[in-house]
């Protein structure tokens, strides 16, 4: 419990200024997507862990403080407010003003871009689940799927092609230029995101500054998801900081834990079905720009996903020491 005691004075202090905004109703939507931010964030969380065991323990102090403001006010604050801002095509500061002040009105341009939103979010989500389907991986969970997936993604951007595939049979429905322009500007999003990966992924820069960097840029292309996903819950601005910023709290001691107890091998099926918890949620989105799907189901398949992948890791676990 030791590595989770600040991620509880976070969610205190975060719960509490939600019942200011809004009573008990902002506090049950700000946990809500505290666990969505989670969810979504336990691939990242893995592999952070993965890079982060490499780096001295004042940096991985660092990655709890310093990356925790970047991840909350940029990734959770700033990127909501541009995303509204480009889709309604306003100022930077006539967005906040209207998040902020007309809750209302900030509601009605929401609803009136959340196609645009949810073609860009789903985007970006497919990359992330694709790119993790079609590569060579020792440990498959769902075999016959991973294995099929696997001879697929021996074409070379396989990804990309099925991507913009579906872009096509998306945009042909719906009939929209707009749509167009912010699917695909998803995928060069998620594209130009792992061209810094890459970049930045070689050994002489996974200690230090260097590596916090790294890490952020990690946090950067997997909080996408959980950013778009926060706009099927609530359109309030606050409440998606708090709610998201509690989750990545949570997601960076998460990461620690896993470091010092080296529980990366054992539960070996928590990234895969991390990972099917984004497809779902991109499949859903795509499916929100022609048709009404209650928020619930989106964290509620994701879950249950989680909690499969969970308990036949801790069945394999088992064997292995029987």
């Amino acid at each position: 419990m030791k590595y989770f005691y600040f991620s509880f004075i976070i969610a205190v202090v975060g719960l509490g200024l939600a019942f200011f905004v809004g009573r008990f109703e902002a506090v049950y939507l700000t946990a809500i997507l505290a666990v969505l931010e989670i969810s979504l964030s336990f691939d990242n969380a893995v592999v952070n862990a993965k890079i982060l065991k490499t780096m001295d323990k004042i940096w991985q102090r660092r990655f709890l403080t310093w990356g925790l403001i970047i991840a909350v006010f940029g990734m959770r604050l700033i990127i909501p407010i541009l995303i509204v801002a480009v889709a309604a095509d306003m100022g930077i500061m006539e967005t906040v003003n209207i998040a902020l002040f007309e809750p209302d009105k900030y509601e009605s341009i929401l609803s009136n871009t959340e196609n645009l939103i949810y073609a860009f979010g789903g985007a970006f989500l497919w990359m992330v689940f694709s790119d993790f389907m079609f590569e060579k991986k020792e440990i498959k969970w769902i075999k016959p799927i991973e294995k099929t997936a696997e001879k697929f993604g021996k074409v070379n951007n396989i990804s990309l092609m099925i991507a913009i595939l579906i872009g096509i049979i998306i945009v042909y429905d719906a009939k929209s230029h707009t749509v167009a322009i912010a699917y695909f500007l998803g995928i060069l999003s998620y594209s130009l995101l792992k061209a810094l990966d890459e970049y930045f992924s070689t050994e002489n820069v996974k200690n230090g500054l260097m590596g916090l960097v790294y890490l952020e840029i990690l946090d950067a292309s997997f909080s996408f998801d959980g950013v778009i996903g926060a706009f099927a819950i609530t359109p309030n601005i606050i409440l998606i900081m708090l709610g998201l910023g509690i989750g990545a709290m949570f997601v960076r001691s998460l990461t620690i834990w896993m470091v010092e107890k080296e529980l990366l091998d054992e539960y070996k099926y928590l990234e895969h079905g991390a990972h099917y918890a984004i497809g779902i949620l991109a499949f859903i989105m795509f499916l929100k720009i022609f048709i009404e799907i209650p928020e619930t189901v989106t964290g509620t398949l994701g879950l249950i996903l989680l909690i499969a992948a969970f308990v036949h890791s801790k069945m394999e676990l088992k064997k292995v020491k029987n």
